[in-house]
């Protein structure tokens, strides 16, 4: 009775928590409401700042903000030509250079944006700053961390199921069962579901970068110096969150053409 009203409130969960993301077109995944969600992520961007060294004054800190005002601008452009200008409310955009070695930037909910002092030397310019500020502000506005998080959950939803329909086994074979879901939840469905969000922000964000004045080709430029960085060395794709690089630029060089297109479109609608 246990594992079918497990089944039951799962079901019923998924039913009431999916729904169409304007910029993606795609039916998602989400538990987590932007009024829960952006509070607490703009508590712990605070946090970040106060433990990390701003580089602010600088050119390459104009430059951030700069490009990142740019893409933001971009990012209210595309959504004003969907007629979904409301979906940016509550949005609190900002970016901030940090002092920091790696080759690495993010975006949390709500538009809050940090670019390590390291990837500036692989950017180069600002096209390559906005091929990465585009991919991190598309995370932002796909819902990608909600979704994360409502997988997860789901992930331990089942951890749960799993743990009813063995409880009459051996503390050794449910212990068995539980290792089996980790590992075919993990590798089967959180890892691919993590690539197909950095094909999305890779998406989405050309498009970005188009309707921001810059050339969608420079992405695929960046990411070659990207994959120069890193020897061309990367763990097999289907255990790693992000695409090859193989297949991350042989995407980009397919939906360059449709981004310039889009942006074609969006650029002329608002003059």
């Amino acid at each position: 009775m246990k594992k079918y009203l497990l089944i039951g409130v799962g079901v019923i969960s998924l039913f009431y928590s999916c729904a169409t993301n304007p910029i993606t077109g795609k039916k998602e995944l989400n538990f987590v409401s932007n009024s829960e969600l952006f509070p607490s992520s703009f508590q712990q961007y605070g946090t970040f700042l106060k433990e990390n060294k701003i580089i602010s004054g600088t050119a390459d800190a104009k430059r951030v903000e700069l490009v990142g005002q740019k893409i933001k601008r971009a990012a209210e452009i595309y959504l004003a030509y969907l007629g979904q200008s409301n979906y940016l409310n509550g949005y609190q955009w900002e970016y901030k250079l940090v002092e920091n070695k790696e080759v690495n930037a993010w975006c949390m909910p709500g538009g809050k944006i940090v670019v390590y002092s390291g990837i500036l030397p692989v950017t180069k310019d600002e096209a390559g700053l906005a091929t990465v500020l585009g991919h991190e502000v598309s995370h932002a506005l796909a819902n990608h961390g909600a979704q994360r998080m409502s997988t997860s959950q789901l992930q331990e939803l089942g951890a749960v199921g799993v743990a009813v329909a063995t409880g009459q086994q051996s503390a050794e074979k449910q212990q068995m069962w539980q290792q089996y879901y980790g590992l075919g939840s993990q590798v089967g469905v959180m890892l691919p579901f993590s690539r197909s969000h950095e094909n999305e922000a890779d998406k989405i964000g050309l498009t970005l970068m188009a309707i921001a004045g810059y050339n969608p080709d420079e992405a695929i430029v960046f990411w070659q110096r990207m994959s120069s960085q890193s020897g061309g060395q990367s763990q097999p794709e289907f255990l790693s969150t992000h695409p090859s690089d193989i297949s991350r630029m042989a995407n980009l060089k397919a939906w360059i053409p449709e981004a310039k297109a889009i942006a074609a479109k969006v650029n002329v609608s608002h003059k």
